[in-house]
This record gives C-alpha cells, structure tokens and sequence, in this order.
C-alpha cells in the first residue's frame, strides 16, 4: 500500500462522523457531507439516515438530541466569529428555526434534562457581552425565561436534577476560582482555591447532597472528589499521580459516576461502577483507546469511538447485554488504502530536568535516522498533544518528515507544576522546551539538525513565530495558522466574554497595565531583524481571538525589512479553517512550502 496520503482525503470531509443514539433507541444521528457541507443526517437506528440539516455555510461541527427526540439541536456561528446561534430542526417536518435570534449575541449549551423534554437551558451574553445569563428556552413555542444572571464573573453554570441551575463557577481578583450554590435568593461560597490550583464541578451526585468535584488543592494533578454540600468531608474517589483527571462518564439517568480516563501517554480508564467493568474488561480487545460517546436510555447500546494512531477514527455500536461490538462506520475509509505511521510516545529531560512528554510520528516503512523533522506545536497554549490519530501527523509523515509533538511546560493535563512551570514563560522555557526537543531528536539520530521546522496554530503559531525570532539557528522555516505575533495587542484585544478570566493571563503571560516592556519582550513583531528563516503566516479574518491584526502587522513588518514571508488570509474563516476548500488550499500551499525549504 502507498504511505503518500492525499490530502483531500486527510482533509476534506469525514465520510460520516459522531454518531448519536436517540434517547429511547430507535433513531440514530450523525454527521455526513450534503452537497459537500457537514449536515446532520437522520434514520432508524444503525440504518439507512437521510439528510435533516441544510446548512450551506461552514457545516454542522457539534449537535444533540433534544430530550423529546423530535428535534435536532446544534450552534452555528458565521464565517467563524463565535457568535453562535443556536438552531432546532424537526425531525418530521425538517424545519429550522434559531432558538437565539439575537446579533452579534454568542449562546452556550448548558444542559438538557430528560425528566424535562420541552426545555433546554442556554447562556447567552445579550445583556452584557461580557456575562452570559442563563435562559430556559422552550422548545415546542421558541419563547424563553431567565433562569439566572451572571454577576460578572461567571464563567460556568451547573443545574441540579431538578434541572434548576444550583451551582455556579466564577473567577476571583486573583485568578483563583470559586463555587457557589445557590441559597435561597442568592448565593453562598462552597469551595475556592487560589490562582495556583485548578476546580471545577462535574454534576450532582445521586440525591443531590454532594456534588462531584475536580480539584488540585493539596496535590498536583486534579482529582475527583465527591464533596457534601452541608460541608462534611469528602471522599475521594479517583486520582492519578501523574495525570489530571480526563473524562468523567456519569450514568445520563440515575447521575452516578460509573469511570473515569486518564490520561500520561495514552488513555486509560478508571472504573468506578462494578456494573461496567465487564464491559470495560472487554472493551480492552478492542484496538485503541476507547470512548463511550452516546448511549440510549435503556443503557443497553453505547456507541464507541475507538481512535488508533495508524487508521481511521472508527465508530462501534456495543451490545451491552451481550458484550459485544459491531462497526458503525470509519470516518474515513479511504484511508485504508494507504500504510499510515504509528505515533511513539517518547520523554526527553529539558535543560532544567523537567520531564517532558512528546510524540514522535515517522514516515512509514522508513527507518528514522537524519529526516527532516516539524515541530508540530499545539495550540492553547494550556492544552495538550494526545496520542492517536493526526491528520497534520499523518499529512507531513506522509510526505517524508518525521513529526514531534511536544506537551511543553505549560500544557495542562499533566499537573498543575507542570503547568505553572510555563508562567511567564511565553517565548523564554516554554521555546526551550522545543528546542531541547529538536536538540534530543538529532542526539537519537532521527532528525537531520540542517532540516527543521517549526509549525503550529493558536499558540503554536506563537511558538513558530517566536522560534523564527528567538531561536533563528534552529529551524529552517516557519508556518505560523492564527497565531498572535504581539502579545500586548492579543491581551488588548480578548473577546469580551474572556473578561473574567484576564486575571489568568496577567498571572500566566504578563500584565498589560503594568509590563508592556516585559511582554514587548516576548513578542516577536519586535525581534523581526532576527528573523532571518522564511515564514508562511495564515489567518481568519474573523477570528475573534487572535485578530486579523496580529497576523498584518508581522508580515508588513517582514515585508518592511525584505524578510521572506507568504501570507494568506481567508476572508471567511475564524480561529481555524472549517471549509474543506480553505483548509485544502491551506495545506497544498504549507506543504509546497515545507518542501522547498526541507529538501
């Protein structure tokens, strides 16, 4: 079989994707290209589906079940501004309406409840684009009723099972975080932690006398406690010394936590209910690291996705009476005509001794010694790589370079020393760490020292930019995707709604009010006499994160000094390219680009 992949079939459309089981089992949902648009499709469980949506714009990316299961329920923005609309489409009639018919008003899913059909609740930032409330939407009239008002410094809601919103996540002066339950009127503090830790809550237990927590206080990586809300002790219930917690499977009826992932540098599951561990036990045949991503009422279907690094994400319908599986679908079966390259996880110290977690992807069927090699930086920055399938991994071993994905200090799900291991270290550790990736890459003898780049969006765009401009001796060339090239003007220029959390980016960046040289100084739109490597630089018009701007001012800056720089820009994308023809133009011009300068 070939090992060159094309890269429509990497990057164009799944064939089908995220299949949903309706709540009493009789229809499915899942997602497939009508008239080369991602669109919800709709028949008889496991059958023949037909399209229900008829988005034309940047397809349907997410949807839901409504809990009476005669509508589909999904968010769109438009050309990726993130204000997102929120749109029911009947099943029987295929008509759409927008539940949240507001401009320039962004609305977040906050929960569905079965015991009540009719309603859904929805947070929206109408009143102050920087708060959202939250509503009770109906879904059978569209009219709505407010549920809850943010203070300011909400940035997450929770309901009870009565489907009342009783928990409340919010964000202090300092950067740290509190929860609050509701009281009466009000509302009363029940746990906080400092700008340090990490909490957050994932449910109600059973009973609705404690709730699940996730937290790091008094330990470094998160754990899962279920907490009493009268203030008693609590109990914890899963923890991983090297690994914060993952996903948390909570039975969708009866609430209670059935398993837990997580995840160093592979996933693995934590099964709290004995119920499951039989399924769990026989789930481990099973290639891959598996997800439970749907399940019926009854609890007797679950669909599956089971992700390897060398195939297809593929879908599997599990008996659960029967303990057994069957396939639903790969999502890209073309694929399988090609030989795919294995993703490694590998560790190398950096130069400070901190234990860092990469994945390494070769070209298949080579062996690896002196290949050209991409940095392949993820986004966030406070993220992370996981293994598994990669279609940008796949893309660039496909074409004969060897790939290192790096969780950096600063990346999350490793710890919160881990993380604060990154603060204040934009462009200074967190870009050694890179480097001494690169540099432990040539000591195994797998890359080629003269043959290297780096690449990554978001942060990683950041990263590429900032390791053309800091570290010029090491890379080749440079792909910066939506990355910020001054830090001063992304921090100016946050979406309103991440008013709450500025804090954070004073404490993990630096603070605009009061360290504008500091942050000048890890900015790469100042250092651009340093660069000396050529770059490709792309952007989204619409990004409301990272502007337009911050892409314009480097490349008129490079331009400015007779620096080598491509630019492109796509007048109708946001934070990441969503339309199949913008990301396939993307990627023929990137690897046009990685060819000439790795050769």
């Amino acid at each position: 079989m070939s090992t060159r992949v094309p890269r429509d079939i990497l990057f164009g459309n799944p064939e089908k994707t995220s299949p949903k089981v309706s709540p009493n089992g009789k229809l499915w949902a899942y997602l497939a290209p009508d008239e080369g648009v991602l669109n919800v499709w709709v028949g008889p469980e496991g059958g023949t589906a037909a399209p229900l949506t008829r988005d034309r714009g940047r397809g349907v990316r997410t949807f839901l079940w409504a809990e009476d299961e005669r509508s589909i329920l999904y968010v769109q923005d438009k050309n990726g501004d993130e204000n997102w609309h929120l749109y029911q489409t009947d099943v029987e009639t295929r008509l759409t309406r927008d539940l949240t018919p507001y401009p320039n008003v962004q609305a977040q899913i906050v929960a569905t409840e079965p015991t009540r059909p009719d309603e859904i609740l929805v947070a929206l930032n109408d009143r102050d684009p920087r708060s959202h409330d939250v509503w009770r939407v109906n879904l059978k009239d569209g009219s709505r009723t407010l549920e809850a008002t943010n203070p300011g410094d909400v940035i997450g809601w929770l309901p009870d099972h009565d489907f009342n919103i009783a928990l409340q996540k919010a964000m202090r002066s300092d950067g740290g975080t509190v929860l609050r339950l509701k009281n009466g009127d009000g509302w009363r503090d029940f746990l906080s932690c400092g700008p340090d830790d990490q909490l957050g809550a994932h449910g109600f237990a059973p009973g609705g006398k404690a709730v699940y927590v996730e937290s790091s206080v008094d330990r470094d990586t998160t754990a899962l406690l279920e907490v009493p809300l009268d203030g008693g002790s609590h109990k914890v219930l899963a923890e991983h010394p090297e690994s914060d917690l993952g996903s948390v499977l909570l039975h969708p009826r009866t609430y209670h936590v059935e398993a837990v992932s997580f995840e160093v540098d592979r996933q693995r599951w934590t099964v709290l209910d004995p119920k499951l561990k039989a399924d769990f036990a026989a789930m481990e045949a099973l290639e891959g690291d598996i997800s439970i991503v749907s399940r019926n009422d009854a609890d007797t279907v679950w669909y599956l996705l089971v992700n390897r690094s060398d195939r297809s994400p593929a879908y599997l319908r599990w008996d659960r009476p029967k303990r057994s599986s069957s396939p639903l679908f790969a999502t890209r079966p073309g694929l399988e005509s090609y030989t795919l390259a294995p993703m490694t996880p590998v560790t190398y110290a950096a130069r400070d001794g901190l234990k860092i977690h990469a994945y390494l992807t070769a070209p298949a069927g080579r062996k690896p010694e002196k290949l050209p090699l991409v940095v392949l930086v993820h986004g966030g920055p406070w993220a992370r790589d996981r293994w598994g399938f990669h279609p940008e991994a796949q893309w660039l071993a496909s074409v004969g370079l060897a790939v290192l994905q790096i969780n950096y200090r600063g990346s999350s799900g490793l710890g919160k020393r881990h993380l604060h291991a990154g603060d204040r270290e934009w462009g200074a550790k967190m870009q050694d760490d890179l480097t001494d990736g690169v540099n432990w890459a040539v000591a195994q003898g797998i890359a080629d020292p003269d043959r290297v780049a780096i690449y990554g969006g978001s942060y990683g765009g950041y990263a590429a930019l900032a390791g053309a401009a800091f570290t010029p001796n090491v890379y080749r060339c440079a792909v910066d995707v939506v990355g910020p090239s001054n830090l001063m003007t992304l921090i100016q220029s946050i979406p309103p709604y991440w008013e709450p959390m500025r804090r954070i980016f004073d404490l993990r960046v630096g603070s605009v009010d009061t360290e504008a040289d500091f942050l000048k100084s890890r900015s790469p739109l100042f250092f651009v006499d340093k660069i000396e490597i050529p770059l490709l630089v792309a952007q989204g018009a619409n990004d409301p994160r990272v502007k337009q701007a911050e892409a314009e001012q480097i490349v008129a800056a490079l331009r400015a000094k007779g620096k080598p720089v491509e630019y492109l820009l796509y007048p109708d994308e946001g934070h990441g390219f969503a339309k199949p023809s913008n990301r396939l133009d993307f990627y023929a011009k990137a690897e046009a680009f990685l060819t000439r300068h790795l050769s």
